[in-house]
């Protein structure tokens, strides 16, 4: 995938913005997609100064949409323990 190209794709131009991080089309997810490209050369910066990107999903079904980094549903990884390894 050409996730961080740092030219855009063509396959882009037609995106749609997605309310609920999936295809608004199908409802297939981020990791369902088929090609994938987040725009790292213009963050936006929210209200505490964090930045967030938009990332562009071209859609198994053919729909291509985009959503801001922040919109993201949690990890289910991200509430995980911590395993400490031995030193």
């Amino acid at each position: 995938m050409e996730a961080f190209a740092p030219v855009p794709p063509e396959w882009i131009e037609k995106a749609t913005h997605a309310q609920n991080f999936c295809c608004p089309t199908c409802q297939g997810t981020s990791m369902e997609a088929q090609r994938v490209w987040i725009n790292r050369r213009s963050p936006v910066y929210t209200e505490d100064y964090r930045k967030k990107w938009q990332e562009f999903y071209y859609c198994r079904c053919g729909t291509v949409w985009w959503a801001w980094s922040t919109e993201r549903p949690p990890s289910e990884f991200a509430n995980r323990d911590r395993i400490d390894l031995p030193e």
